[in-house]
């Protein structure tokens, strides 16, 4: 999008936007293109040399405040800061982005994995949101209104295998779809993005052998196989993210979307199927072998 084609399309001077892991990748992505259309926006990251490198540089061309609040966002006090940060410019508290994460150690399963390993996976995931929706939650009640935006992956079906990830993206999915139902008479909305993009995180050896080793495993397929080895880079989803933590998607929450270079989609939303009903009232319960019955039809 070039600055003629931003200046000429949604505005978005005078709000503010806290996002998480914004220093590389798809955070950073979304970062750029809220400041391109004149929102303040605060970063986060880990690694602070790379944070302030992303602060100056996105402050050099950027009409709105830029800043940044450096370690993880699963610690209590970071997302305080977020927060506190956001709001120090006068702007509106607008929307908190949630983009931080880490790969899956590789090789990892259920077979290797440490406990430490493990509770490591989901406070990078999880603890990464839960923070700072805990932080954002109560501003954005008292406000009467507000966007969360977080990031799952489509490796929370399980599809990909490991241990942490899947486990902390598919709660990461849970919870915000719990907050969604929560918040929504207060005005406040939240949805999930899965994406698809080249990142530090889907590039190199080890991941192209474990996407090749899991296509030979049949738990991709061949056009999976194909899109995680060629992935868009992270400019292509960022939007999908504006749109979702902007205005422009007033009434949606609670939804689960996809995005990966031009693809768009969206996830139903889970519902249970009816196989066999009978009333307890006067009736035993299923035997194992009624419910295999009903459960092969």
């Amino acid at each position: 999008m070039t600055n003629d084609e931003t200046d000429q399309s949604l505005r978005l001077d005078g709000q503010a936007f806290a996002i998480t892991g914004s220093s590389r990748g798809i955070g950073a992505a979304v970062a750029e293109d809220l400041a391109a259309r004149g929102a303040d926006v605060v970063l986060n990251g880990r690694d602070d040399n790379a944070l302030q490198a992303q602060v100056a540089e996105l402050g050099a061309r950027s009409t709105g405040r830029i800043s940044g609040v450096a370690g993880s966002s699963h610690r209590p006090d970071v997302a305080r800061e977020l927060l506190e940060r956001a709001g120090d410019g006068g702007s509106e508290v607008a929307g908190l982005i949630t983009c931080a994460g880490v790969a899956e150690p590789p090789g990892s399963s259920i077979l290797t994995v440490s406990h430490d390993e493990f509770g490591d996976l989901m406070d990078a995931h999880l603890g990464t949101v839960f923070a700072p929706c805990r932080e954002f939650a109560p501003h954005f009640v008292a406000a009467g209104r507000g966007t969360i935006v977080t990031t799952s992956s489509f490796a929370w079906k399980g599809d990909y295998g490991g241990t942490g990830y899947p486990a902390g993206k598919g709660a990461v999915t849970s919870l915000t779809m719990a907050i969604a139902a929560e918040l929504a008479e207060h005005g406040v909305r939240a949805n999930v993005v899965c994406p698809g993009a080249r990142t530090r995180l889907s590039e190199g050896d080890d991941y192209e052998q474990q996407i090749r080793e899991l296509g030979r495993r049949g738990m991709l397929d061949e056009i999976s196989v194909a899109g995680a080895l060629d992935p868009a880079g992270p400019e292509y989803v960022a939007p999908l993210y504006t749109y979702l933590a902007t205005g422009l998607s007033q009434g949606i929450t609670g939804q689960v979307f996809a995005g990966s270079g031009g693809f768009l989609g969206r996830f139903p939303t889970p519902e249970a199927q009816i196989l066999a009903y009978r009333d307890f009232h006067d009736s035993p319960p299923w035997s194992p072998e009624e419910i295999d019955g009903h459960l092969r039809n």
